[in-house]
């Protein structure tokens, strides 16, 4: 945005001449306003903005000594003030300076020096706003560091009490996930091809909120490297739009769904609590939301009263043979698993085994299955642990009565715990990196390594990340550009060929990548090699 700049001076050709003597625009600049004397500047100063006022000291009616006075006595405007005088008098030197002038020019004036203090100021505007950004920042991140601790529930008095100071805060209180929804696709996209889109959602949502923007933040805690957006919404947002609340989440929905062509978003809205201090019942809600949402009909919006309910005139949650199951997976007792599943099902059957009945029962079963995992290992990645179930377990073969279905899946889920709790990783990840080297080129799975390697591909993922600091797809990505970057410089082939040797059957997506890692083209990047 370029400085707005006032000229003032009683003297027509003297104001010319300023407006041209330098290319304003260049330097970062517009004359906005040209003003024969001080009563005519006063009259603009009352109704607009400027950056920079270059005055003459000698003119009628109001001087420039004057003009300067007026300003900052009467906090007209804080903008930079350069001086003019023909008189090399360091009385008014003196005087300008008491006023906060930036600068005192003798007249004729020079282009060189004019130049070197529009820069100079420039430069202090810069730096000033800098240091307000960086200010800015400062506060937003303590105040996120506070809001953090109430969302984990480990808040204290005084952090909520911050909170509350800082932050536009009402009864009536939910927090909202925002989440991309489709697993599948997410596998076949790198981590910066996710980061790009979340950014994108990140921004329609922020757009939509307006002066509310404040209340929207990543939330890391799922994963160390990965984060979904979180919104902590607050009764008066959809009041002040006069809308109801479920109006404002569905537009909500629909901006944030604007940001992501590509993959659907969901919103998981945590349950209503009536005052901040309480956030973290409804963050925990919106993660049980998030554990659940494979295994619910699809939706674009999951509201956690709506979704984890019990029927009053009957239980529907069989809460004591779920118990009996989880312990039974827990153990890694084979026999135990079993019969947790008959009587599961049985009890299921005395309540008519309903989609419903299923939903509820299964949707708790996941919740605490996941709750299992995260207490071997806090870095366990939730989506990977959930992408792994949900492609496990067939809530339609459960309703149709499938209990070998549900008793495969609980026996594979034992024996993922126990790797868990064994990090059976052992020589594994050096296979692994053979493989890759190996069969790159080739449509390479987790999945499909972990049933070669008898481990379980959930887990494999989790250790993978954690040994090399990157997901298994990106590595692997990594790897095929590193090989055709290398195909490049050794050989003539065309960049069609090298793409489809390495793995790649979409030029252009090979081509996105390789710039992504390389910096530049593939053609540009074989010239640049050879030439040095």
């Amino acid at each position: 945005m370029l400085m707005r700049v006032m000229l003032v001076d009683d003297e027509p050709f003297i104001l010319q001449g300023l407006s041209v003597i330098i290319d304003w625009e260049k330097e970062g600049y517009e004359i906005v306003k040209k003003a024969s004397d001080g009563r005519e500047a006063l009259d603009y100063l009352l109704e607009n903005e400027v950056d920079l006022i270059i005055t003459d000291i000698r003119m009628p009616q109001i001087n420039g000594l004057e003009l300067l006075e007026i300003i900052r006595n009467e906090k007209l405007s804080e903008a930079y003030v350069i001086v003019l005088s023909g008189y090399n008098d360091f009385k008014y030197a003196q005087a300008a300076i008491r006023y906060s002038c930036m600068d005192y020019i003798l007249k004729p004036v020079q282009k060189d020096q004019l130049l070197e203090n529009i820069r100079r100021i420039a430069q202090k505007r810069e730096n000033m706003m800098q240091e307000e950004i960086d200010s800015q920042r400062m506060q937003r991140g303590y105040l996120l560091q506070n809001m953090m601790a109430l969302l984990q529930g480990k808040g204290k008095e005084q952090d909520v009490s911050y909170v509350k100071e800082n932050f536009r805060c009402s009864e009536g209180v939910r927090y909202i996930h925002i989440c991309l929804n489709d697993l599948s696709a997410l596998e076949e996209m790198s981590d910066e091809e996710v980061s790009e889109l979340k950014e994108e959602v990140y921004e329609q949502v922020s757009h939509y909120l307006r002066e509310d923007a404040d209340h929207l933040f990543k939330d890391f805690f799922v994963y160390e490297e990965d984060y979904e957006i979180g919104l902590v919404y607050f009764d008066y947002m959809a009041k002040e739009r006069s809308l109801t609340e479920e109006e404002f989440i569905r537009i909500l929905h629909k901006r944030a769904q604007s940001g992501s062509e590509r993959l659907p978003v969901i919103l998981l809205v945590g349950k209503r609590v009536e005052d901040i201090s309480r956030i973290s019942h409804s963050y925990s809600s919106a993660c049980v939301l998030r554990s659940f949402k494979g295994f619910q009909d699809t939706k674009s919006i999951y509201y956690y009263e709506k979704e984890v309910q019990v029927n009053h005139s009957r239980t529907v949650l069989c809460k004591q043979a779920l118990d009996d199951l989880v312990k039974a997976v827990d153990q890694n007792d084979t026999l135990l698993i079993n019969k947790s599943v008959d009587h599961l099902f049985m009890e299921m059957d005395k309540l008519d085994r309903t989609r419903e009945t299923v939903t509820m029962n299964l949707n708790w079963l996941i919740f605490r299955l996941i709750n299992l995992a995260a207490e071997q290992d806090e870095s366990v990645n939730q989506d990977e642990v959930l992408s792994y179930i949900s492609t496990s377990v067939s809530k339609e073969k459960i309703i149709r009565g499938s209990r070998s279905h549900m008793r495969k899946f609980a026996c594979e889920y034992a024996e993922y715990l126990v790797q868990l709790r064994k990090n059976v990783s052992k020589g594994i990840l050096t296979e692994i990196e053979n493989e890759i080297k190996e069969h790159y080129a080739e449509n390479l799975t987790l999945r499909e390594l972990g049933q070669k390697y008898y481990i379980n591909s959930s887990y494999l993922g989790q250790i993978f990340r954690k040994r090399y600091g990157q997901s298994f797809k990106n590595y692997l990505n990594s790897y095929r550009i590193k090989e055709a970057a290398s195909q490049l410089i050794r050989t003539d082939k065309k960049i069609s060929q090298v793409a489809e040797d390495v793995g790649y059957h979409d030029l252009n997506y090979f081509i996105s990548r390789f710039i992504e890692q390389e910096g530049c083209t593939p053609s540009r990047y074989r010239k640049s090699v050879r030439e040095n």
